[in-house]
C-alpha cells in the first residue's frame, strides 16, 4: 500500500489506517478477542500500518486487543492512542491534567504491550487545562522516549496554534467525510499552513456512506445516541447515499470506495482510518487506495454533495459540549 507522511512531522503511515474502536465497542456486537486479533493481523498482511485506539474504547479493552494483535508486528506499525476522558469514559467529562496524562500514558503502554506510543492524541480539548500545559506534558513524554509524536482531536484552529507553539502537533484527528465537511472551512487551511497531518475518523459517516444504515438502528447500537441517525433523519439523508451510489456505479466502484478515494484526493497528508469487523469490508476499503478520481469526477461529487441538505446533529448534547470551538 502507498505510504503518506503526516504533514511535516516525518510520521509515515499507510495511506489508509484502521480505526479499531468498532472491534469491540461500537455497535453492541463487535468481535470476540480471537477474531479481532486475526483481523488486525490480516490488516497488516494487506499493507495497513496505522492503527488507532484509545483507553476510552471499552474502556481499556480495545487497547488490550490492539496490543496483543499487533505485538508480532510492533516495529512495523504505527499505533495511536489517546488520553483526556475522565475515568476513560467520554460521557463523564474531560481530564487532561498533567498527572492524568502521565498516568494514562503509563497504563496505555502496559495494555499495548509496548515501551513507546507512536502517536499520542488528546482525545478532546479540556477547557479547564491550558493547552500549553497539555502540550508541555506530552513534550516531556517525547523527550523521555515514551511517546514519539503529539496529536490533537476535534481541536479548533486557535487551540491547534497554541499547542503547536509548545510542541509540534503531528496530526489532527477529527471527523471528515462526504457526510461531514465542516473541516474544510478553517481546519484544513490551518493544518496546511502549519504542516500538520489530518487523520479523518468516521470517513464513511459511521457506516452511512457504506450503505450500512438505511433504516432504524438496533437498540443495542451505540450510534442510536447520534441525532443524525434517528429514524426520521436517516430517511431524509438517504438522498446523499443515493446520489453517491449512482456516481459510484458509473465509476464501477462501491460507494464506500468512492467516499474514501474522495478523501484521499483532498490532500496528500490525509490518512483516513475507517473501521470494520469484516474482512471483505477491509479489502473493499483497501481497494479505494488504487482509485484515481479525475478533476471532473471530483467536481461532480462536490457539486452533488453541495446540493443536498443533510439533517441532524452529529453528536448528542453531552458530547457536543466537549467540542472545542
Amino acid at each position: 500500500m502507498q505510504k503518506r507522511i503526516l504533514g511535516s512531522s516525518g510520521l509515515k503511515v499507510s495511506a489508509l489506517g484502521f480505526g479499531c474502536m468498532g472491534l469491540n465497542f461500537l455497535d453492541g456486537k463487535g468481535l470476540d478477542k480471537k477474531d479481532a486479533i486475526k483481523l488486525l493481523r490480516d490488516s497488516v498482511e494487506r499493507g495497513i500500518t496505522f492503527f488507532d485506539t484509545a483507553e476510552a474504547y471499552g474502556p481499556y479493552t480495545n487497547e488490550e486487543i490492539v496490543g496483543e494483535g499487533l505485538q508480532p508486528h510492533r516495529k512495523d506499525v504505527v499505533i495511536a492512542t489517546k488520553f483526556g476522558c475522565k475515568d476513560a469514559r467520554p460521557t463523564t467529562g474531560l481530564d487532561s491534567r498533567p498527572e492524568t496524562i502521565r498516568a494514562v500514558t503509563e497504563a496505555s503502554l502496559k495494555r499495548l504491550k509496548t515501551d513507546y506510543i507512536d502517536l499520542l492524541y488528546q482525545h478532546r480539548v479540556d477547557p479547564n487545562i491550558p493547552i500549553e500545559d497539555v502540550a508541555g506534558t506530552v513534550k516531556d513524554l517525547i523527550q523521555e522516549g515514551k511517546v514519539k509524536f503529539f496529536g490533537l482531536s476535534e481541536a479548533s484552529s486557535k487551540t491547534i496554534r497554541k499547542a503547536h507553539s509548545v510542541q509540534p502537533v503531528s496530526a489532527l484527528q477529527s471527523e471528515y467525510s462526504l457526510f461531514w465537511r465542516e473541516p474544510e472551512n478553517e481546519i484544513i487551511p490551518t493544518l496546511e499552513e502549519l504542516g500538520i497531518g489530518f487523520v479523518p475518523f468516521s470517513p464513511l459517516g459511521k457506516g452511512f456512506l457504506a450503505g450500512a444504515i438505511t433504516s432504524k438502528l438496533p437498540d443495542v447500537d451505540r450510534r442510536n445516541i447520534i441525532p443524525r441517525f434517528s429514524e426520521e433523519n436517516i430517511k431524509a439523508n438517504m438522498a446523499l447515499l443515493d446520489a453517491l451510489t449512482e456516481i459510484a456505479k458509473h465509476k464501477n466502484v462501491t460507494t464506500s470506495q468512492l467516499a474514501l478515494a474522495w478523501l484521499l484526493a483532498q490532500k496528500p497528508w490525509i490518512a483516513p482510518i475507517p473501521g470494520t469487523t469484516k474482512l471483505h469490508r477491509l479489502e473493499e476499503n483497501i481497494g479505494s487506495t488504487n482509485i484515481v478520481l479525475t478533476a471532473d469526477e471530483l467536481a461532480k461529487i462536490n457539486t452533488t454533495v453541495n446540493e443536498i441538505k443533510l439533517v441532524g446533529e452529529r453528536y448528542p448534547e453531552v458530547l457536543e459540549k466537549q467540542i472545542d470551538r
